[in-house]
């Protein structure tokens, strides 16, 4: 018989829990850069001393609060697979729409952290939550797997990757009083997510326009900060690393930029005349919004997938908070994902506006999720799978 919990420990750990659940929410809401340990306990109401009597320092609770988002995935996975078992005819697909619609109804801040913090975690810590993540992503594809015979193991698991996406993405798009559509929507998207069969993915088409070739050393050095950001994190990379890495010293880096900051401004500039050439090649083709739409698919995905840049811009951009590029940068990004959501609107003029919104959100956040997520060896149908998921959440 286990012995008693003793008060004293119940509240250190309820002190644990409210500390990890205040950095949660501040991380996600500014990014981990920008908050300090004395913003958390501020928003916790107690004391800095306080904080650092139940953590080392920042980092520790950054991945505490991401291993509580890791138990929310766990916890909710367990109790729709106990529930799903204890009906008469029980449905393993069912069980983890269940689950990812509960999981897209949790607070933002602890659910969403596994899918950005990697680059402020150590080695071990990374490899300890991804290894937590693939155990439940694992349960997931063997529940899709059982009402879907015909997949394979790893289209199973492109599936749970996909659902698990669609669910963060929605979260903290609505307010409280939408809380009900944007659970519809899920479920309804999660259901999409399981006619499709991510084997029967045609290959991407040859890109309609190229980018003009750059200036030489400008865009070496930006290819080579671009690799070591999304290898490392930005705040893990420094002017003499970039210069290392095209052959230059560090101090000869700032004749072409004046600082890092200014490197990844460049890098979202250029990602985003990528993205920009890409829409206007496709308009050129069609008018059709529908076909307007999956050719800005297949630009996207190929964007984010030959390089680092997209996802650069689009996870090391609240290093820029304090300036007006930022500004810019942000603006770009939220008329590109417009277009996306005006172009649904008109291809399926029956879905309301907000679940179009939705809808763009959580296709998005299939191909940016899988992009993120450490791959020993990238497969080579990877990017026609990606836009074969996103063209099936964005059409009927």
């Amino acid at each position: 018989m286990p012995s008693p919990r003793s008060p004293r420990r119940d509240r250190a750990e309820d002190r644990r829990r409210q500390l990890s659940a205040a950095a949660a929410f501040l991380f996600a809401d500014r990014g981990y850069p920008h908050v300090a340990v004395s913003d958390i306990a501020a928003r916790a109401g107690v004391s800095t001393p306080t904080v650092y009597r139940y953590f080392a320092d920042k980092q520790a609770l950054l991945f505490a609060a991401t291993q509580s988002g890791v138990d929310t995935f766990e916890s909710h996975t367990r109790e729709a697979l106990r529930r799903e078992e204890q009906r008469d005819h029980p449905d393993s697909a069912q069980a983890v729409v269940t689950a990812a619609t509960a999981l897209s109804a949790t607070d933002p801040g602890a659910t969403s952290l596994w899918r950005w913090s990697g680059q402020h975690l150590s080695d071990e810590q990374n490899r300890e939550v991804v290894r937590r993540t693939r155990s439940v992503l694992r349960r997931w594809a063997a529940a899709i797997a059982e009402s879907r015979p015909d997949l394979s193991e790893r289209e199973s698991m492109y599936l749970a990757g996909a659902v698990l996406s669609v669910a963060g993405s929605v979260i903290g798009r609505l307010s409280r009083t939408d809380r009900q559509l944007a659970e519809s929507t899920v479920e309804q998207l999660v259901w999409r997510l399981f006619t499709l069969r991510p084997a029967l993915a045609p290959p991407l088409p040859e890109p309609m326009a190229t980018p003009a070739a750059g200036d030489g050393r400008r865009d070496e050095i930006l290819d080579a900060a671009a690799q070591l950001f999304a290898d490392r994190g930005y705040p893990g990379t420094g002017m003499d690393d970039i210069g290392a890495a095209v052959g230059i010293t560090g101090p000869s880096v700032y004749k072409h930029f004046p600082s890092k900051d200014a490197i990844l401004v460049a890098i979202g500039r250029r990602s985003a005349l990528r993205l920009e050439a890409g829409a206007m090649a496709a308009a050129l083709v069609t008018s059709d919004p529908a076909e307007l739409l999956d050719l800005l698919v297949d630009s996207y995905v190929r964007a984010i997938t030959a390089s680092p840049d997209l996802l650069v811009a689009l996870t090391s951009g609240y290093a820029l908070a304090e300036q007006p590029q930022a500004a810019d940068l942000l603006a770009s990004q939220r008329q590109y994902v417009a277009r996306w959501i005006e172009l649904l609107k008109a291809a399926r003029p029956e879905l309301p506006p907000p679940v179009a919104t939705l809808t763009v959100h959580a296709a998005l956040a299939v191909v940016n999720d899988a992009v993120r997520m450490p791959r020993s060896t990238p497969r080579p149908e990877f990017a026609s799978r990606m836009a074969y998921l996103v063209k099936g959440l964005l059409h009927e």
